[in-house]
């Protein structure tokens, strides 16, 4: 019986892990789209999104499975609660890159300048949060998942550095443009609450390892 059950768990490491890849390519993609100010890929992006929404769905229905069948308790059940809370940040996470890939349509294919090249490295860094966190709960890895949740205070710093120098730039122009500085100030908006969903899934990993959650009154013991 606890071979199955092991068996289970692993293929839910792997749907997981299979999840987080979804929505890293989902943010490369964006953040290339907006780059080329490229309407075609937006679209993509958009349609793709189904394909996450869809392996939430697959897992949670794994989980449900798991709990109802095995009735797991202690470590395993923290483990299998996690990752029902985890999917769902992973999931927002696909529909901030989808939000991106409309702003991108609506803008008829705005395109980033050179003054906001910090974008691409934003956005860099919220994907690497995101491979991270889901790496730390399949390794069970606390000091990774840690390293993640001190990553968030970099991407606020990216999300004001950007909106500053957008300000500035409307100031210069004097209010021209400014549909499309407001357009990118809101890519970085959406990269920043990227940051904080990948930074809520660390923090689940962290309860599934050590039983207490951050900034919760949730304590598990065993």
């Amino acid at each position: 019986m606890r071979n199955k059950f092991d068996e289970q768990l692993h293929s839910l490491d792997e749907q997981l892990t299979h999840m987080g890849e979804l929505c890293e390519t989902a943010i490369a993609k964006a953040t290339q789209a907006l780059k080329d100010g490229s309407i075609e890929q937006a679209k993509i992006i958009i349609s793709e999104d189904e394909e996450i929404d869809q392996i939430e769905k697959d897992i949670e229905r794994l989980c449900l499975k798991l709990l109802l069948q095995q009735q797991p308790v202690a470590k395993d059940l923290r483990r299998i609660s996690a990752a029902l809370k985890m999917i769902t940040d992973m999931e927002r996470i696909g529909d901030q890159t989808s939000d991106i890939a409309e702003i991108i349509i609506s803008s008829k294919g705005v395109a980033a300048t050179d003054e906001i090249h910090v974008i691409g490295t934003m956005a860099s860094e919220v994907s690497k949060m995101v491979r991270n966190s889901v790496t730390a709960y399949v390794n069970r890895d606390l000091e990774l998942a840690q390293s993640v949740m001190k990553a968030d205070d970099e991407i606020d710093q990216y999300f004001e550095e950007v909106r500053d120098e957008m300000i500035d730039f409307i100031k210069e122009e004097k209010g021209e443009n400014g549909k499309r500085i407001f357009d990118l100030i809101m890519v970085t908006k959406y990269l920043e609450r990227i940051g904080d969903h990948a930074t809520n899934i660390a923090e689940w990993v962290e309860f599934s390892i050590t039983g207490v959650h951050k900034d919760s009154a949730i304590i598990h013991e065993g």
